[in-house]
Order: structure tokens, then C-alpha cells, then sequence
């Protein structure tokens, strides 16, 4: 019986005969849809945490935001017969966080592209919008800590000076050394009790890179992770459930400053975020090591009517108006690495 002339649908201009093995994949099957999977290939996004764990500030009708600092008193024991008169004290200082230039990310959709295209184009690029004024946001707060670990107290008069910030080394390349972690935990609450920095989850932070956090779930065992996931700590087999230790919330991100060398400042930034990151590798801090002003919120826009008549399409922008600086730098810890 002779053989049956196949008629090969999904190839352009009968570039091929048959759809045997020996055909190029694409010439068989040119014409068929590219099936979507649902959704664009997402970029690995680092979720947002730094906003609420330091404080924040709405600003409105100024360009800047003014935080005053009052130092400590001291008592004293009184003279029988001599009058009580002030000492002076407490020292006051101020700290001034200013707005920085209005932070945009924006793409253009064309009406015949989304009409064409079998996914949704605007649902995903505003994501990514989002996306990208998120993580904007959390390496300028996270950079700020770190500098503020460097810095010294605004109040320098008597009775002080005020402590200034703290640098733990973890030793030569320990940045993913669990023992070397835990140890530097520790030894943050230990410095931050010294300091007088409120305790409790809610006011110490930990900022670690998901490698060091992995690190800590997987080579330290009862005392720091709890198996049965909904009692304390969390399970293994997720990976969640960290929560804290010594007292202090562990939180995850990619946005940290991670051995990221020397960051420049950019244009349009009128506060400090540049500095050598060649060693950092973690932040522990208190709520009040940095301060955050926001005059927009993040926030995405859509043109429409005119606009998008005259251009065919329609141009989502997404912004974000804001600033961050330093405020007490005795909350604020460093963890650095050694490199030899």
C-alpha cells in the first residue's frame, strides 16, 4: 500500500513534506501558537520589608523633615539651703532627612501589541513597576543603616557623648558561617542592651541575604529552629519560620548592601547612600537607627483619553517620592566579613 501525503499544517509555504523526525523543529511547526504559560516569566523579585521596620514619616507642604534628639540628665544629690536652679541638661541635636528627586519606572504598551499578545501585558508590567520602585526603596533604607553603624551620635555635649553605631566582624569569609551568626546575634544584643535600645521583635530587626538565612535553618539545629512549624521557630522542610534570635526578628532580602563594594551616589539623591559595602554582609538594627520621609507613596499611573489616542497605546508609570537618612546610630549594627 503506498504511503499517505501528509498535509503538514504548522509548516509556512510547504516547507516541508512530512513532520518525521528528520524535519527542524521550527519549519515543522512554524505557523502553530506559541502557548503562554499564564504568565511572564517573573524576574526574581525581593519582597519589600525595610518600610515598617524602622520609622516612617508622611511629608507634606516642605522639602525636608527635622527629628530632634534629647540627650540623657543626670541626677543629683541637694544641699540643704541651696536653691534648685536647672542644670541645663538634657544637650539637644537634630537630624534633617530630605525628600529626594521623584523616582519614576514607566514602559509604553501599544494597543495593537496587548490586542495581539495572548497574556496580559499590563497586569505584569505594572508588577514589575511596582517591582523596581520596591527594591529602589529598600537598598537605599538598607544602606542608610549601614552607614549609620559607622556613624557617631549627634549628641556630643555633656552628660554625653551619646554612643554612636556598631561593626561586628564575623571573621575571615564567616559571612555564611552559621555559628559566626549566631554568635554575632548575640553579641548585638548584648550591645544594644548596653545602649538602652528598646527590646522585643518589634523594635530589633535582623537583614540577612537568603544564602545566610538558608545557612542558619540548615547547619544550627534546636536553638535556633523549631521543627514542628506553628509553635515557635518554623519547619525544615519549608525553609520558613525563622523568626528570631536573642530577642531579634530575622527578616531575608536581596536588596542588602552584600559585599556589594563601593556604591556612588546618583543623581537626583539628596541624601547619603554611597559608600565602600566591600564588607557588609548583614544589619541589625533597632527602629530608630533610620527615618524615612515620603512625600508619593509608590504608586502607579496609567495615561489615557488623549494621550492614548495620539499615541496608540498608553504609558504606565509607576513613582515614588522619598528619603532616608540615619537617625540614632546607636540602634544601627554592622555585621562585616573579613576578605583575607
Amino acid at each position: 500500500m503506498a504511503n499517505a501525503s501528509q498535509s503538514v499544517l504548522g509548516s509556512v509555504n510547504k516547507l516541508v513534506s512530512d513532520t518525521g523526525a528528520s524535519g527542524a523543529y521550527d519549519s515543522k511547526y512554524g505557523t502553530y501558537l506559541k502557548l503562554f504559560s499564564g504568565e511572564l516569566f517573573k524576574a526574581y523579585e525581593s519582597a519589600t520589608i525595610a518600610r515598617d521596620t524602622v520609622q516612617r514619616r508622611t511629608l507634606k507642604n516642605g522639602k525636608s523633615l527635622q527629628f530632634i534628639f534629647t540627650g540623657r540628665m543626670q541626677a543629683a544629690y541637694h544641699t540643704p539651703g541651696t536653691p534648685i536652679l536647672g542644670s541645663g541638661d538634657p544637650p539637644v541635636a537634630e537630624r534633617t532627612i530630605q525628600c529626594d528627586d521623584l523616582l519614576i519606572s514607566s514602559a509604553f504598551v501599544y494597543d495593537l501589541d496587548e490586542t495581539l499578545a495572548h497574556y496580559s501585558l499590563r497586569g505584569e508590567i505594572s508588577k514589575k513597576i511596582g517591582h523596581a520602585l520596591a527594591e529602589a526603596y529598600d537598598k537605599k533604607v538598607f544602606r542608610t543603616i549601614a552607614l549609620a553603624a559607622r556613624a557617631s551620635h549627634p549628641i556630643t555635649a555633656s552628660p554625653g557623648p551619646e554612643p554612636g553605631g556598631t561593626r561586628i566582624e564575623l571573621g575571615v569569609t564567616k559571612e555564611y558561617d552559621a555559628q559566626a551568626l549566631v554568635d554575632a546575634f548575640f553579641e548585638a544584643a548584648s550591645v544594644l542592651d548596653e545602649k538602652n535600645v528598646p527590646k522585643g521583635h518589634q523594635n530589633r530587626t535582623a537583614v540577612l541575604s537568603p544564602r545566610q538565612y538558608y545557612a542558619l535553618v540548615s547547619q544550627v539545629s534546636s536553638n535556633i529552629l523549631n521543627r514542628d512549624y506553628g509553635n515557635t521557630q518554623g519547619n525544615l522542610n519549608s525553609g520558613e519560620g525563622l523568626v528570631e534570635i536573642a530577642g531579634i526578628k530575622i527578616l531575608r532580602s536581596n536588596n542588602l548592601p552584600f559585599l556589594a563594594g563601593t556604591v556612588n551616589a546618583a543623581s537626583g539623591e539628596n541624601n547619603t547612600y554611597s559608600g565602600d559595602f566591600s564588607t557588609s554582609c548583614g544589619l541589625i538594627y533597632g527602629r530608630d537607627a533610620a527615618g524615612i520621609v515620603e512625600a508619593i507613596g509608590p504608586q502607579v499611573q496609567v495615561t489615557g483619553g488623549d494621550v492614548s489616542v495620539l499615541y496608540q497605546g498608553d504609558v504606565l508609570v509607576g513613582r515614588l517620592a522619598m528619603g532616608a537618612d540615619y537617625l540614632n546610630p546607636a540602634a544601627a549594627i554592622e555585621l562585616t566579613s573579613a576578605r583575607s
